[in-house]
């Protein structure tokens, strides 16, 4: 490494998040700039550590301590394009992604690991800003149609790469803008959306066509893709909810979260009352503001809905899991270089709040026009059987409800009924080698591994975009074979 003592004299350091009181005003990302010669001094932290684990912990491979090395030695551009070698959208990664690389850090057993996650973005965002980032259309072009369909992140990825391949790719999105997650699950506090729009931007100039309103199983018929195009590579996500089956579940103001999220990022794009209700087929909007909310769910889309809340100027927020509260250090059943279980405090508990584990939800009451106004709750004891405490019944006021409680795999209903496509054991589309039961039709991201991160969703895209390629590579070579058999005397 450039700097072989970096790691004994430099500290972890991590860019300021603006005061609390000033974000929840606002719905622009929340940190403050840092200085290029700090970033270069955490590039320096990356130890010559012989096996480099984070590459293990990174689900898209990224070759991390290169990069770090490069950004040492102000090697900027020389960085962004190892960077690019493994990860078409570090600019997200670098924003949202939890950092397994950095849990699996080797200097991250006895000190706080390198700053793997804030160097990447360093590297991609003064890429755009010094113009390095540019369209790369294919030189040749394989004749080949291939249809994806969802424009989240797996999608986009497998598009970009299928294009770059010299494939005529069309990601065909049921919204009316393209990002999927990104665009619609993701608040703007934690990504900014020109910063999805550049992207966009670019696989557009690539060549990649995008068709919006468009929903396969929908307004799109699931023949017309088998008709029309060479391989189908489905990217919908996980998009089932779980539910929350409980005597007073059918109240109003009882809502998912995935219905309450993605309305704040339409009043974002700019979207009146009126039009985003009849994008979402809902028939009121769904508002935090002077409520008493109680967000169902412990992990990132529960912090999502509280970042959200505060910013939307709830009375009070609680937010409520059932596993019991994590330990503040790794705990010692999670040992490097595993993920460690440990209690994560995202920016939007530090914004305001009340956090409680080991609660369970028994039932809802309302009032008499059937809107939601109490929680009935347990304290409960540790998994799996999460059995009650006696004694420790409470009662809780509410005006909203958000459950945020994950995904149960993708929305059977449509696509992948039409497809006729088998599903796992968990219910997710069943692949070998991303290819579905039904030859030419391949599946990657949540829909195909499940409810999993933003980085493993750009892995998958990537990996069935070269499963897709080699398809379509062996299906010509056989058409080849055959015509020369036909044709010899």
């Amino acid at each position: 490494m450039g700097k072989v003592t970096g790691f004994l004299e430099l500290q972890r350091e991590q860019p300021s998040r603006r005061h609390p009181g000033e974000r929840i005003k606002d719905w622009f990302e929340i940190y403050e700039p840092f200085p290029e010669e700090k970033q270069r001094e955490q590039g320096a932290r990356c130890m010559d550590c012989g096996v480099p684990f984070c590459h293990t912990g990174c689900p898209v491979n990224n070759i991390i301590p290169d990069w770090n090395d490069l950004v040492y030695n102000s090697r900027w551009e020389a960085a962004i394009r190892r960077l690019h070698s493994t990860n078409n959208f570090p600019e997200f990664t670098g924003r949202i992604c939890p950092a397994p690389c950095e849990a699996a850090c080797v200097l991250g057993i006895n000190q706080p690991p390198v700053s793997i996650k804030l160097i990447e973005r360093s590297i991609v965002d003064r890429a755009w800003d010094e113009g390095w980032i540019h369209p790369e259309p294919p030189e040749q072009a394989t004749g080949k149609l291939v249809a994806v369909v969802g424009s989240g992140p797996s999608g986009l990825a497998a598009a970009q790469q299928l294009r770059r391949a010299g494939h005529s790719v069309t990601v065909f999105e049921k919204n009316d803008r393209i990002g999927g997650l990104l665009r619609y699950g993701i608040p703007n506090f934690k990504l900014e959306k020109h910063v999805l729009d550049r992207r966009l931007a670019q696989m557009e100039a690539e060549g990649v066509n995008f068709q919006t309103n468009a929903h396969v199983g929908g307004n799109v018929s699931v023949d017309s893709l088998r008709e029309n195009y060479d391989a189908i590579l489905l990217c919908g996500g996980s998009e089932q909810p779980r539910d929350l089956p409980i005597p007073g579940r059918e109240l109003n103001g009882i809502h998912f979260a995935m219905e309450f999220l993605p309305q704040q990022n339409r009043r974002n794009e700019g979207d009146t009352e009126e039009a985003l209700l009849a994008s979402m087929r809902a028939a009121a909007p769904i508002l935090a503001t002077g409520k008493r909310v109680i967000i169902i769910g412990g992990g990132d889309t529960g912090a999502d809905c509280l970042g959200t809340s505060h910013r939307q100027g709830a009375m009070s927020v609680h937010q409520f899991e059932i596993m019991p509260r994590p330990p503040a250090e790794r705990a010692p059943n999670t040992p490097w270089p595993l993920w460690p279980l440990q209690l994560r405090t995202e920016s939007s508990h530090e914004e305001g709040g009340i956090r409680d584990w080991s609660i369970n939800t028994t039932k809802f009451t309302g009032d008499e026009n059937g809107n939601v106004k109490q929680l009935h709750c347990v304290r409960v004891g540790a998994p799996p059987k999460f059995e009650a405490i006696a004694g420790t019944d409470f009662i809780l006021d509410a005006d909203l409800v958000l459950l945020a409680m994950g995904f149960l795999g993708p929305v059977r209903k449509g696509m992948i009924e039409q497809f006729g496509l088998n599903l796992d054991t968990r219910g997710n589309v069943a692949t070998n080698n991303y290819m579905s039961s039904v030859e030419g039709i391949f599946a990657a991201g949540d829909m195909r591994r499940g409810q999993s991160l933003v980085v493993w969703a750009i892995s998958e895209g990537r990996k069935a975009a070269a499963a897709v390629d080699s398809y379509l590579k062996t299906k010509d070579a056989e058409l080849t074979s055959a015509h020369a058999a036909s044709s010899a005397p």
